[in-house]
């Protein structure tokens, strides 16, 4: 009886045993297979916010003079204006471009290009603006001041990090500075394609003295188009990438990380996978640093990336990035849509039936 009654206790212990294997196991697939998911679930406990920038107010209206915005910030008006370098590295964001280059051309004494045969993640590409560097062309009026230079980026060995690839890049701008010839006292703005500073922005920093020598431009984050404004609020720092730097020889170097703790408000605009067709967002996905986030095929589907665009939900179903679980659950799910197109770029609501999938109202895209 005493040894029927421990082979009983036997089996029981060995049934919960295999029951708590079991269950550890499937929670640890669980939380492997959802590992984005649950590192941002988490965030508010395991890591702490970055310091806090110190902003700028940022003082615009139309006809007011620039000796009047300079001495609102705190700065004079210079005797001549400086020199404007923009440089970006360039991978198939036509439209945003030409955007970009048309708000700020005005500005600009050189616009710096590069382009590469390949993205970060090591996948080949045709040299885009190469392709659509005509004569006559969407581009055209910028020649006169455009530095472009086509560089070839190696595959990527298995294992190794897109931040690689990116790094080369950014570094290959640097000798591009020394190609356009700029000078020490130049501005020079180190941004991505989509992150697009306001004309005015440009010219407040071109025509000032007493500027910072080094700040970031804050700005207004979209997703998909200007339908869907992503900052909400003053707590939300918006994009901040994007910087502005009075160049300074054997110490600027091109970056897109944070530099200083100075940044200048309300700066322009960040419009994230704004492309015209699902095909160009489903690319972007697969080519940019943060590939990573593509943890399953289905999020390259066609019809899941257009039913995203149009309901303004994130494409790798993340959730926000928050470092507290009251701004982590304000900020889930669906963005809301806004109606406003006002103080937007003036190429853009200048030409408005090439650009209508950028303003509120046109979500649908075409697949190419």
């Amino acid at each position: 009886m005493a040894r029927q009654h421990r082979s009983s206790i036997t089996k029981l212990w060995f049934f919960r045993v295999m029951l708590a294997i079991f269950v550890l196991s499937s929670v640890a697939l669980l939380v492997f297979a959802n590992w984005h998911t649950v590192k941002y679930m988490l965030r508010p406990i395991w890591d702490t916010p970055p310091r806090s920038f110190a902003f700028i107010p940022h003082y615009y209206a139309h006809n007011m003079s620039m000796r009047e915005l300079c001495a609102l910030h705190g700065w004079k008006l210079r005797k001549r204006p400086r020199r404007v370098f923009d440089a970006i590295i360039f991978n198939n964001e036509l439209d945003l471009l030409e955007i970009r280059w048309r708000e700020i051309d005005p500005y600009v004494t050189k616009f710096l290009l590069l382009e590469s045969n390949g993205t970060f993640t090591g996948i080949s590409k045709p040299l885009w603006f190469g392709v659509n560097r005509k004569p006559g062309g969407r581009f055209d009026f910028a020649e006169p001041k455009l530095v472009y230079s086509a560089i070839r980026t190696p595959r990527l060995p298995r294992g190794v990090r897109p931040y690689v690839n990116e790094a080369y890049q950014r570094d290959r701008m640097n000798e591009l500075f020394r190609t356009a010839g700029i000078r020490a006292g130049d501005l020079l703005l180190m941004s991505d394609v989509d992150e697009i500073p306001s004309g005015h922005t440009v010219d407040l920093l071109r025509s000032c003295d007493g500027i910072p020598p080094v700040t970031h431009l804050q700005l207004r984050n979209f997703l998909y188009s200007f339908e869907f404004p992503t900052h909400k609020d003053r707590s939300d720092t918006g994009s901040w990438r994007s910087t502005a730097h009075v160049f300074e020889p054997r110490v600027t170097q091109y970056s897109h990380s944070r530099v200083t703790d100075t940044m200048l408000a309300d700066a322009g605009w960040h419009c994230s996978f704004c492309f015209r067709t699902v095909a160009d967002i489903a690319f972007k996905m697969r080519a940019y640093s943060h590939a990573d986030r593509v943890t399953r095929p289905d999020f390259l589907r066609e019809e899941r990336i257009q039913d995203l665009i149009c309901s303004g939900r994130d494409l790798f179903d993340m959730l926000p990035e928050e470092f507290n679980y009251r701004d982590l659950i304000g900020k889930m799910g669906s963005i809301p849509s806004s109606y406003s197109a006002v103080n937007l770029p003036l190429h853009l609501l200048r030409n408005v039936e090439r650009f209508r999938y950028l303003l509120p109202g046109n979500c649908v895209r075409p697949r190419v």
